[in-house]
């Protein structure tokens, strides 16, 4: 196992080169002058000299290669570089906003195994039920349904409608729990139903799998409680694939993320994504999708590790 992880960790800087690389000529391909976005005045009216100066200071002169490098070589000595918007620092902006984004993943991701594993579970149990019919309905809307419908619907039943929850803004959960709460309850909501349908989708069918196991028939006749069969029989045996599903959809967390963050106007990183795509910002958005791509390869290697931990059975050669 430690092999497989030194391994492993040894690919995720090729990885990082390889994404970071694309995204990076991607950006220079889109329409549109970082000048012109970070200055905000039309091309008319700005000294040709000023802009020159401009692109000069922030290498936009160089070939992409070369800018790329420039990049890179700051990245090792752990310089993701300034804002071409604000001059900010990359690494401080992004710092000042993880805790929104970590809030609102894990509390989304806690929602979405918290509901999708038991309604799953409680499916296959009472196969072709109306239980299981409605978990199905269910989890077939929150596959189905767009992050961002959804939440525009839960604005107007809960803001608009009932006046129960604001709309949007964000408290830290130190400051002030209950209002932190209240700012919170919507996001997640939106954000962990909606990634619960496939969690949900799995569970049912991979506890159905394990109860025509012949184990789980002798558990039964051994006269152990239904409870017992479920819990430490079929459900413990069924993670692997729930286990690889919650991995993957680490993917629709960070996507979700940049929606929810811009529908409810939430200060974490996707919001800032989104604010530096708009405004042709290459440092700040390579620092988010680093740090993106950064989650996304540990997130993968913890899933593979925990495999091993759920099934004593798997061994990495």
């Amino acid at each position: 196992m430690t092999a497989y992880i030194v391994r492993r960790m040894l690919q995720m800087p090729v990885v990082i080169l390889m994404v970071t690389f694309a995204l990076f000529i991607i950006m220079h391909l889109l329409p549109g002058d970082p000048i012109y976005a970070m200055i905000g005045e039309s091309e008319a009216s700005l000294d040709p000299e000023v802009i020159a100066e401009l692109r000069a200071e922030l290498g936009l002169d160089d070939p992409v290669l070369v800018q790329y490098l420039d990049w890179a070589s700051d990245l090792v000595r752990g310089d993701l570089g300034r804002s071409f918007r604000d001059r900010s620092v990359v690494t401080g902006a992004i710092t000042d906003r993880m805790p929104v984004t970590l809030q609102l993943g894990l509390l989304s991701l806690m929602v979405a195994i918290c509901v999708g594993v038991p309604a799953g579970t409680i499916a296959a149990v009472k196969r072709n039920s109306p239980v299981d019919a409605f978990v199905t309905l269910f989890a077939m809307f929150g596959v189905a349904v767009p992050n961002f419908w959804f939440s525009m619907m839960l604005i107007w039943v809960f803001v608009v409608e009932l006046r129960w929850l604001p709309a949007s803004g964000f408290v830290g959960v130190w400051s002030d729990p209950l209002e932190a709460a209240r700012h919170m309850a919507l996001p997640v909501t939106a954000l962990g139903l909606t990634l619960s349908g496939s969690i949900m989708r799995y569970t049912r069918s991979s506890v159905l799998e394990v109860l025509n196991q012949d184990y789980v028939r002798t558990a039964r006749a051994k006269g152990l409680s239904q409870r017992t069969v479920i819990i430490r029989h079929a459900l413990r045996n069924s993670l692997l694939p729930v286990a690889t599903i919650i991995g993957l959809q680490l993917g629709s967390l960070l996507a979700g993320s940049i929606i929810i963050e811009s529908m409810f106007a939430l200060p974490g990183i996707g919001r800032l994504a989104i604010q530096s795509i708009n405004g042709r910002d290459y440092p700040m958005l390579q620092g988010v999708v680093l740090l993106f791509t950064v989650t996304v390869l540990l997130v993968n290697l913890v899933t593979d590790i925990s495999y091993a931990i759920l099934d004593p059975r798997i061994r990495y050669s």
